[in-house]
């Protein structure tokens, strides 16, 4: 009984977060003020400033007030965003779209930053990987192991080369 009763307030509280995020996320989608907003920041302006169509701040510029009121008069006729923005690019040039499509060859621009990195990053860890591959770490050599005359020649090139210091009392 315990465990329906949490199924059942688990199935409702689903319910409850599903309705809010479909609540949340249509809130203005149909608002014209939103959606002149939303399209104008997916707009260039074409008068040379660079700056989105909705923020264009250029004084005097020739174009961004007549783009804008082609934009009200689109979406006061109804068209979709999708329209509008395509009604855009071919009265203007793609160059109108502040991000390319995602069709055709368009879509190498947004997969290829992304290429890029991928490639890097395997590069790098080839690169790092044959670096460390020739490396080698030496143990020490056991005593009983070892020529005798090996051992005479390093105790002779430690004492010849010993600096007058003690192991412990180094710099």
């Amino acid at each position: 009984m315990k465990t329906r009763n949490r199924l059942s307030f688990l199935v409702k509280g689903t319910q409850a977060l599903v309705l809010a995020l479909a609540v949340c996320f249509s809130l203005g989608a149909t608002d014209a003020g939103s959606r002149f907003t939303d399209l104008g920041h997916r707009l260039m302006c074409t008068c040379g400033c660079s700056q989105l169509l909705g923020e264009c701040n250029h004084v005097g510029c020739p174009e961004s007030g007549r783009e804008r009121d082609e934009l009200k008069g689109l979406i006061a006729s109804g068209q979709s965003d999708k329209e509008i923005l395509n009604w855009f690019a071919a009265k203007y040039g793609a160059t109108m779209l502040a991000a390319p499509t995602g069709e055709g060859f368009n879509l190498v621009a947004w997969i290829a930053p992304f290429a890029v990195f991928a490639a890097a990053l395997a590069g790098t860890i080839l690169l790092v990987r044959r670096w460390s591959v020739g490396r080698t770490h030496f143990a020490p050599i056991e005593p009983s192991n070892e020529d005798p005359a090996a051992v005479a020649r390093r105790e002779k090139i430690r004492r010849e080369t010993e600096s007058g210091f003690d192991e412990g009392n180094q710099p």
